[in-house]
Order: structure tokens, then sequence, then C-alpha cells
């Protein structure tokens, strides 16, 4: 640690820092979906997943698919389907040697979010998998939430970072992803390869499962 970091060790010192939330702030949990939480469940389209192993390390992953993809099962139960993917399965590895995540659910152009805290299991099958098809893909596996922890969080966060504010977009910021897996990771394919595979053939393979 750097002799110039001061450092906060203990929770009296960060409330001294930070003061005490406001009363709405802590009333605003529940333990149950509400009829606005399910309306707003049935409008996001993406959600990000946290997670933490048995060593406390942690993984946050992304999750999308058409509105409404969060399948609620009832008031304190819902059910996020696997898609194919890059198999790392980091999150769920996670699950499995420690239940507890967090999921943040989005809408596109809202700044408030909804937020889910829960313990998690993994399920090869149920019968509502059918009910997550999505063009002919049915999962091989969802994550099920055992809601503990659900309430709206405030837009101050997409507020400060103008996230919806096309304007203040820059995605040329960076290098497309081809060239960004091209230059931080050793691939056998070229870069012309990667930028093929990467291509507009790449949203229709969405729901295909990858060649091992």
């Amino acid at each position: 640690m750097r002799a110039e970091y001061v450092e906060i060790t203990s929770e009296d010192e960060l409330r001294a820092l930070l003061g005490e939330p406001q009363p709405r702030s802590v009333a605003k949990e529940r333990s149950r979906l509400h009829e606005m939480d399910r309306r707003w469940l049935a409008a996001a389209p993406f959600c990000l997943v946290a997670t933490a192993g048995a060593d406390g390390t942690c993984d946050v992953s992304p999750k999308g698919d058409p509105a409404g993809f969060a399948h609620v099962i009832d008031d304190t139960t819902i059910a996020i389907p696997e898609r194919p993917g890059n198999r790392r399965a980091d999150g769920f590895r996670n699950v499995l040697a420690n239940p507890h995540v967090g999921l943040l659910f989005l809408i596109p152009g809202r700044t408030d979010t909804l937020r889910v805290n829960g313990r998690a299991r993994l399920l090869r099958d149920a019968p509502f998998f059918d009910e997550m098809t999505v063009k002919g893909h049915r999962p091989q596996l969802a994550l099920l939430v055992e809601i503990e922890q659900v309430f709206h969080h405030c837009p101050k966060a997409f507020l400060r970072s103008h996230l919806w504010q096309h304007e203040d977009w820059n995605p040329d910021a960076v290098p497309p992803h081809p060239e960004i897996i091209k230059s931080v990771q050793y691939t056998a394919e070229s870069l012309d390869e990667l930028r093929e595979y990467y291509g507009p053939s790449y949203a229709d393979r969405l729901y295909t499962a990858p060649k091992p």
C-alpha cells in the first residue's frame, strides 16, 4: 500500500465519511416481487449477473435476450436462461461453490435499474424451459434465483455517465473487437479471419452452439 493512500478499514470510518442512508433508501428493500417489478422484468432485455467463488474471487457476466427473458416463476423466484457462449462458465462455477448472486436489470433508455439479490441454483431442465425458447433454441440450463432482496435503484450513475445520450457516444475510441482480441491474446486465426467471424453473420449465430 502506498504511503500516500489513506485507506478506510471499518464501517464506522465509512459512515463518518458518507453519512447514513436516507430512510427511503433503507425502506425500499423488499423480499418479494411487486407488480411493478414484474413489469420491469417483462420490459428488460439485459441484466448483469454478479457471483463470487468460495475463495471470494468475483465475476460479473452480461446476459441478454428479447425483453422479458427473465422468467418469473412466482413472487420469490425467477429464472434466467443460458444461451450458447464461450463455455467458460465462470459465474456458473461460482454458483456451485457459493449460491449468492446479485442481478442488475436494465431497460435501454431508462436511467433507473432493478436490483435483485438472492440464492441461485443451476437447473439442467424444468417444465418452464419450453417458455424460454428463442428462435428454436431451448436452453440447456438456467439460473434459478430465489429472491432475498429486490429494489429499484436511483438514476444517478446513468445520469452522470450520460450512458444513453447518443451525442456522447464514442464507439470508435477503441479498436473493433477482432483487433482487440488479436492484440491481447494469441489466436490461431488471422486478423482477417477474426473480422469475418465477428462480421455481419455473427448475429445470425447467436442461438447456435459454437463448434467444439
